[in-house]
């Protein structure tokens, strides 16, 4: 059983989108993705540098762009069918959700525009950030948490937690870790899936309200909420609503994946960060990255092989 994962923010590099766009049917996909968001999203692909590329409002459409296209090469020719499954990571649920077929492409770029730019607005109403814990005993991480103020906001699986709040509060929690613990800042513009973001999820909620084409997933589709497989189309763009202020449960997902008997993994571009996890919580199970078109061919012979 074959298992299509899509990335989350963080995810982007400069010039990651140069190889596809080579192509012209890539590119001339690109060109409608980007004028759904109402994003120049070739120009933020191929030449932007790092610091563009981090806005939150230009990360999250890109990002989903990116897997757009990988996905659209990768299930070409009716593989489609021949998947077991798709899930994202934060962002990428947006991208799930258009490869399940819950919401058409189009619907799904102007659905991650609204919710970057509304992400970045709450952002900036407080200076907060996120930084990643290794290896800590996670009651004893989330006891620290508490006594900080701070949230979990990445159960990311293999020892990694990602926790987000007041900058003050990371800096107290890198001062002073959990036994055992190292913690690393990341280079993210505010607090996601906390507290901070409830301004977001206020206007997700209207964004979700208007008149998208919903449909009910044609394959498992799995939610960050709790790693359950969602039958309902549009019970799943609720919890895409909720999930921009509630912590993404990687970990839980991925032992989903292993409980319904996972043989791949295939992670769409800008890939990299999942094959990495699923490295060390699903031992042993063969994993292909896209990170450009080169690598569509051993995705799809890893399809093949199982189907």
């Amino acid at each position: 059983m074959i298992v299509v994962v899509c990335p989350g923010q963080g995810s982007q590099t400069p010039g990651f989108l140069t190889p596809w766009l080579t192509e012209p049917a890539y590119a001339e996909r690109l060109d409608a993705l980007s004028e759904a968001a109402g994003v120049d999203l070739a120009t933020h692909g191929t030449v932007s540098d790092a610091d563009t590329i981090r806005d939150t409002a230009i990360a999250q459409p890109l990002i989903v762009a990116a897997g757009l296209i990988a996905l659209g090469g990768l299930l070409a020719d009716g593989r489609v069918a021949r998947i077991g499954g798709i899930a994202g990571h934060s962002v990428g649920e947006i991208t799930a959700a258009a490869g399940a077929g819950v919401l058409q492409e189009d619907d799904a770029m102007h659905f991650v525009a609204e919710r970057g730019r509304a992400m970045a607005d709450a952002a900036a109403l407080a200076p907060t950030g996120m930084s990643a814990v290794i290896g800590a005993d996670e009651q004893a991480l989330l006891a620290r948490l508490d006594e900080l103020g701070l949230e979990p906001a990445n159960f990311n699986g293999g020892g990694q937690i990602v926790v987000a709040g007041a900058l003050d509060a990371l800096d107290a929690l890198k001062a002073e870790p959990p036994a055992g613990a190292r913690v690393i800042p990341l280079q993210v513009a505010g607090a996601f899936h906390t507290r901070y973001m409830q301004p977001a999820v206020e206007r997700l909620a209207a964004v979700a309200a208007e008149n998208h084409d919903v449909s009910d997933p044609g394959v498992t589709l799995w939610t960050n909420r709790d790693g359950s497989p969602v039958a309902s189309g549009s019970a799943f763009v609720h919890l895409l609503v909720g999930q921009v202020s509630s912590p993404v449960r990687w970990d839980r997902c991925m032992e989903s994946f292993a409980d319904a008997g996972i043989t791949g993994l295939i992670e769409l571009a800008p890939a990299g960060a999942l094959v990495g996890l699923a490295k060390r919580a699903l031992k042993g199970v063969p994993a292909v990255a896209v990170k450009t078109p080169d690598d569509l061919p051993a995705a799809i012979e890893l399809i093949e092989q199982a189907a």
